[in-house]
């Protein structure tokens, strides 16, 4: 089973050279309880670490990649955020669906500010960008150098 779906097509670079196949190692370092949605927190585990992280995540790689965020209908009044760059689509969190297949065509666009109403989940996003942001510091260092003066 791929990391996540679109794996395979995910080889698009962003300015600094990053992929959507970069981002997820990175992300795999960065996702933790408190970026997870609340009413899924009971489910997450680090060994399950992208359950309840779909739109903060998703919402993140379009900072780093544009394109577009949109969201497959879940059946219980939620969506699950995933993303579009030209022809490239990829949902960095789709592991958490197991072998359950979403269907990816016809989901509707999402918007930050729907999203970001709730402040919680803004505070997530902040949350996770911040995480993201020192692990893309410490991947940047040479091995054995440390930040500490």
């Amino acid at each position: 089973m791929l990391p996540f779906y679109g794996w395979d097509h995910a080889v698009i670079r962003n300015g600094n050279g990053l992929t959507p196949r970069d981002l997820y190692d990175l992300l795999t370092r960065s996702w933790c309880a408190e970026t997870c949605a609340p009413r899924m927190r009971p489910d997450w585990r680090a060994d399950r670490p992208t359950v309840g992280q779909c739109s903060v995540t998703a919402f993140l790689a379009q900072d780093l990649f544009g394109g577009k965020v949109y969201g497959v209908p879940l059946g219980d009044g939620n969506v699950h955020c995933f993303n579009v760059v030209g022809n490239c689509v990829f949902d960095l969190t789709s592991a958490q669906f197991g072998d359950r297949a979403l269907n990816y065509a016809n989901a509707l666009e999402q918007r930050r500010e729907d999203h970001f109403r709730k402040d919680e989940k803004y505070r997530r996003y902040l949350l996770l960008r911040r995480r993201l942001l020192a692990e893309i510091a410490a991947d940047r260092l040479p091995r054995g150098e440390s930040t500490d003066e």
